[in-house]
């Protein structure tokens, strides 16, 4: 992309700034939370308002597929003949809230403040849709062309919060029209709003859920306390004994496939700007823990992890009944690296479980081994990556590095069955609250965020 044109993309976001926020707000007000039946119009309604600014963007193909209650929206714009075709994938679903616990605003009555903008989905992903949306029409209009320089698809899916269960079957039905070069992958995050750096790696995902039964119903703790068996204390038991003092994963065989880093991507990680202190104050997490060994960023993007993200037992809400409870239950939330499988790790987790849980209570143990997202990395030398790399540095004038996605997605299924590379690129930030209260997304990043495409695909199909 010639300087004239980089600089007419910067000069069209800044004048339409205000508009792209209106149109964040305006979605973020469409309560698609997934996973709820009471949402599930919500979800539609969500759908439908994206088709439309597609097609008010110019797109000649915008369908709904509605995806038995989880409607997915899909857009092509192809009319580069001998161009890459692009498949950009994202989601419009979002994750239920505590409304009480929001205090910047209620979750889906979106302000703006202090240059973000607040509610729900602001940047988990709708946020990241509308970047690529308003990249186009900066595209666009810099260039004076009337379609874009690479052929684009577009698949905006409305169960990802959930585990993306109908993804492969949509991915399935659909395979010719999906067909592409390259996968834009944009459910993710950045490093730090000032240092960009290009994604190049993801972490798997396997959730499991364990339930341990002690007593036949919930007992009077008076009448059993000593002799009866306690689920709550033999869980706290299993849930200590996850991790060694080292930090690492206790399960059987669990390290076996984990592949250790390489020189060149420990050194990456190294290279992006990073103290305790500045982590702490972003990510909010009170103090550093972890395997042994490693930086927090290769915790982050390079090792497994085990997460204990739910426990439940007892009456937890109201007088206590002064009772020991007959069920304890946690989720498990086990972050994996390349070369694991999830069901490998399914079976690690049952093997470990059945030779240390207690004789005296019973279990039962529900893994997500076939619904389980594997890792994936981008082929760190495909020169897409290198094309995004000096796009994000036209757009933030500094230099970009290189990171990682600590979270989980179906990259590895997108890229198996559409059988093209994925590109990951995000506008999220770690301080911006992804799944909790008061979740935003600065307004300057969703502007160098779309600045960042739309020099991307003038690169791409010089690249051709």
């Amino acid at each position: 992309m010639a300087r004239g044109t980089e600089t007419a993309v910067r000069a069209y976001l800044a004048e339409h700034r205000d508009e792209l926020v209106s149109h964040l707000a305006e979605w973020v007000g469409v309560p698609s939370v997934a996973g709820l039946p009471e949402h599930e119009m919500d979800l539609l309604r969500s759908a439908h308002w994206l088709a439309g600014l597609l097609r008010a963007t110019g797109f000649p193909t915008v369908e709904v597929w509605k995806a038995d209650g989880a409607p997915a929206v899909y857009a092509e714009w192809c009319a580069a003949p001998g161009a890459p075709t692009v498949l950009i994938y994202s989601h419009h679903d979002v994750r239920a809230v505590k409304d009480e616990q929001w205090e910047e605003t209620t979750p889906f009555q979106a302000v703006v403040r202090d240059g973000y903008v607040y509610g729900r989905g602001s940047s988990d992903a709708k946020g990241q849709v509308l970047a690529h949306v308003w990249a186009l029409r900066a595209h666009l209009a810099a260039t004076g062309a009337g379609a874009p320089v690479v052929n684009i698809r577009l698949l905006v899916e409305g169960e990802e919060e959930t585990g993306s269960a109908r993804l492969a079957t949509l991915l399935e039905d659909n395979r010719e029209r999906l067909g592409a070069d390259l996968i834009v992958f944009s459910d993710t995050l950045l490093w730090h709003a000032e240092h960009p750096a290009v994604c190049t790696s993801m972490r798997g995902m396997v959730l499991a859920q364990l339930r341990v039964y002690g007593p036949l119903r919930d007992m009077h703790s008076g009448v059993v306390s000593g002799p009866a068996p306690n689920p709550v204390l033999e869980l706290s038991r299993l849930l200590a004994s996850l991790h060694d003092d080292k930090g690492r994963i206790t399960l059987p065989g669990f390290y076996d496939d984990v592949v250790e880093p390489g020189e060149r991507r420990r050194a990456e990680l190294a290279a992006l700007p990073f103290t305790d202190q500045d982590w702490l104050e972003r990510s909010d997490t009170r103090s550093i823990g972890g395997e042994a060994g490693y930086t927090v960023l290769e915790r982050l993007w390079l090792r497994p992890a085990v997460e204990v993200i739910s426990v439940l037992a007892g009456n937890p809400v109201g007088p206590s009944m002064g009772a020991v409870p007959a069920v304890a239950e946690a989720t498990l939330s086990i972050r994996i690296v390349p070369d694991q499988d999830p069901a490998v790790v399914a079976r690690q987790l049952r093997v470990w479980i059945a030779g240390i849980i207690s004789d005296r209570v019973g279990h039962e143990l529900i893994v997500s081994a076939e619904t389980g997202q594997k890792p994936y990395a981008t082929p760190p030398d495909h020169p897409a990556v290198a094309a995004l790399a000096e796009a994000m540095e036209k757009a933030w004038q500094v230099p970009a590095g290189r990171m990682g996605n600590a979270g989980g997605g179906p990259a590895e299924l997108l890229a198996r069955m559409v059988g093209a590379p994925v590109l990951f690129f995000g506008t999220g930030l770690p301080e911006d609250r992804w799944h909790d209260s008061d979740e935003r997304a600065s307004i300057d990043v969703l502007l160098a965020g779309a600045a960042t495409l739309a020099a991307l695909w003038p690169r791409l199909a010089a690249g051709n």
